[in-house]
Order: structure tokens, then C-alpha cells, then sequence
């Protein structure tokens, strides 16, 4: 069955901004870090933040962490998604240990707006439940038997058999099968994230899970993510003869992006 994405910022330092700013001034600053905390203003620090991020002083906000709840993406979006690696982590639900008896899927667009593509695709889907169902059943009898001679009692024998069964089968499955992750970035790889997949030319998917994080974080931490986005945002397009060719247009929608 088909599905959508589903994201949601769970989680995030506490007044992140405030942070940002008194971490900054540290290296700067004879006071003590409390002294630093207390005199922070805000539409001081908003400008402090703009400051820091135009010089590329950019160390201070990885003191900040965004932890986020995605669900309705495919596993071709999480295999590029986990390249990010400095300053992120990822807990990401498992097909090893986790039965996949009626896997939800996404369709891409284009394939999506075509009658006949979306036929032949959601047909393709179906036989790869049938095959996933019809090996992971006869691979779970013959585990299960290969148990029992082994002298393992009827219980266990059982859910070996199909932890086994479900780590072969899963084989199959296709890169549109749904999987669930949570993600935990600090504002810095954020920046680099929002950088690359928030581009025209980021594949598609993944592009829409970066907007609508960026969306998600700005609306917490307006003065940190207010520039972020694509890199053309702020400065030429780096895409060369490779460019969109929109670059007004792609900073029309994430100068307005709330």
C-alpha cells in the first residue's frame, strides 16, 4: 500500500539560539559562561547569529542538537540520507528483526501521474510482498525443522526459524519499501544538509524531507535557520553548466519558507 512522508522535530536543545550566542561570546569574553547566559538579549543575539554565520564561525552551533521522527520514506532515500555522518545520528527501524507482512511503499511522482507506470509499478510491488511472504514461509519450515532435530525446544526453534527467515527474505524487498528513522543532527550539519538536498538538483525525495525539516527548525530557531537552504540562497548557484536555471524562483520559496 502506498504511503507518504511523514516527519516531525520531536526534540531540540532547549533555547537553542540563547546557546548559540553565549557559546560564541565565551571564546571571546573574561566573564564566567553564567555572567555570558544572563546577558544575552535577544534581538541582540539575532544579530550576533547573522554575524557569526555570514564569517563562517559556524563551530558554535554544534552545541545544538534537532532530533527528528521520519516515517513514510524509502529505504533509497535513507541510503543517501545516512552519508551525512559528521554531527548526525541515526537509529533506523531494522528488516533483520522486523517482519515486513504487508510492507507500505512510495511512489514516485512521475510514475505516480502516468496511469500505465503507476499500473506496472504497483503490480511490481505486489509480487515482491508474494515472493517476500512465500520465501520467508518456506525458509521459516525449513529452519524450524533444521531446529527441532537440533534438539531445541518447539518455542524457540519457532522464533529462530523466523528471525532467520525474515534476514534472507528481506532480499527481496524493493529500495520503494517504507522504513521509519529517527534522526538527530546538530544545527551545524544541518547547514551542510540543507545545503546539498535542499537544492532543485537533489533527488526528489530527499529534497522534500530537507524542506520540510528546514521548515520544522526555522519555526524554532528562526535566527540560526533563517539563511539556510540551497546554497544559491546566499550566493551563486556551484552547479555550474549543471545549474536549474531558477535560481530567483528557489530563493523566493525558502526566503519565504515557514
Amino acid at each position: 500500500m502506498e504511503t507518504s512522508l511523514n516527519v516531525s522535530l520531536i526534540q531540540h536543545t532547549p533555547e537553542p539560539e540563547k546557546l548559540v550566542g553565549s557559546a560564541a561570546r565565551l571564546c571571546y569574553a573574561s566573564s564566567n559562561i553564567a555572567k555570558i547566559m544572563d546577558s544575552i538579549d535577544g534581538d541582540q543575539n539575532s544579530k550576533f547569529i547573522n554575524m557569526l554565520a555570514e564569517m563562517g564561525h559556524e563551530s558554535p552551533f554544534e552545541h545544538i542538537n534537532f532530533t527528528f521522527a521520519i516515517e513514510g520514506v524509502s529505504r533509497s532515500l535513507t541510503h543517501q540520507l545516512v552519508r551525512h555522518r559528521i554531527g548526525s545520528s541515526y537509529s533506523q527501524q531494522s528488516q533483520r528483526y522486523v517482519k515486513e507482512g504487508a510492507f507500505e511503499y512510495i511512489i514516485p511522482p512521475e510514475i505516480k501521474n502516468d496511469p500505465r507506470a503507476k499500473k506496472v509499478y504497483v503490480e511490481a510491488m505486489m509480487k515482491q510482498q508474494e515472493a517476500y511472504d512465500e520465501i520467508t514461509n518456506l525458509l521459516t519450515t525449513r529452519y524450524y525443522n533444521k531446529n527441532i532435530t537440533q534438539g531445541i525446544p518447539e518455542k524457540k526453534a519457532k522464533s529462530l526459524a523466523e528471525k532467520k527467515a525474515i534476514e534472507d527474505a528481506r532480499f527481496v524487498l524493493p529500495n520503494a519499501c517504507e522504513t521509519k528513522i529517527i534522526v538527530t543532527m546538530n544545527a551545524r550539519a544541518l547547514f551542510n544538509f540543507f545545503h546539498h538536498r535542499c537544492c532543485s538538483r537533489a533527488q526528489w525525495e530527499i529534497r522534500e524531507l530537507a524542506t520540510e525539516m528546514l521548515r520544522q527548525v526555522r519555526a524554532v530557531a528562526p535566527s540560526i535557520f533563517g539563511k539556510s537552504g540551497p546554497n544559491c540562497l546566499t550566493s551563486s548557484c556551484p552547479e555550474g553548466n549543471m545549474t536549474c536555471g531558477s535560481i530567483n524562483e528557489v530563493r523566493e520559496k525558502f526566503r519565504s519558507l515557514q
